[in-house]
């Protein structure tokens, strides 16, 4: 069964038509992946140490561990079919305080903590929720921090893994739902700290399969 593309090329030399046939296949590959960036999945560098040790940045910055930055992908299109949960790390846009105190802005990445209406205390360096201590083997603590909130309707409280060295909602505040972009899955940058979920090998079927199909096309041909 012939398709749009072959029906609009019949007549046409046979160079002419395997050109056409490559650039429409460029051209699917290339907005599948705009489309995957913008809906789907996309790639974010972990610019601080907010995170160390569990996603690292490069030295020589202020407490990064690693001589590159990670490189992580976050699931944009997850929290519309659910909440989130407690201890996912998260990519989300900050609120106008973040640049304000922090010196910078924009899109952030840091551990969820907690939910709407949730009691965060820090005692001591140690974490509770709700008044349960929260088991952190992930975290640096500050032994002597002392601290209390709590989470109003519709907000989420963001905390870094390496607390001393994080600027988050302890300082500026719980994050508005609608500024969650979506949980990190997978780190694919650099080689040895690959890391990829299940979401990530779903999204490269994906992409390299219009190539595929142009490769079987091609066998048919011959």
């Amino acid at each position: 069964m012939r398709n749009p593309v072959d029906r609009f090329t019949q007549g046409l030399p046979h160079g002419a038509r395997v050109a056409i046939d490559w650039i429409v296949t460029l051209v699917g590959a290339v907005a599948i992946v705009l489309a995957l960036k913008a809906w789907v999945v996309n790639p974010y560098r972990i610019p601080s140490s907010s995170m160390e040790p569990t996603l690292h940045c490069a030295k020589p910055s202020d407490g990064c561990e690693a001589g590159s930055s990670d490189r992580v992908l976050a699931n944009r299109f997850i929290y519309h079919f659910r909440k989130p949960h407690r201890g996912e790390v998260v990519v989300f846009e900050t609120p106008p305080q973040a640049a304000a105190q922090c010196g910078a802005g924009g899109t952030f990445v840091k551990r969820l903590m907690g939910v709407p209406g949730d009691i965060i205390s820090i005692r001591a360096g140690k974490l509770f929720i709700n008044g349960k201590r929260i088991d952190e083997p992930y975290a640096r603590p500050d032994p002597d921090e002392e601290f209390s909130h709590t989470v109003p309707p519709g907000r989420y409280f963001m905390l870094g893994d390496n607390r001393p060295n994080s600027c988050d909602s302890r300082v500026w505040g719980a994050v508005d739902r609608k500024s969650l972009i979506g949980p990190v899955f997978a780190i694919y940058w650099p080689p040895r700290r690959i890391d990829f979920g299940v979401g990530a090998t779903i999204a490269a079927c994906v992409l390299v399969w219009p190539l595929t199909r142009r490769r079987r096309r091609a066998d048919d041909e011959r």
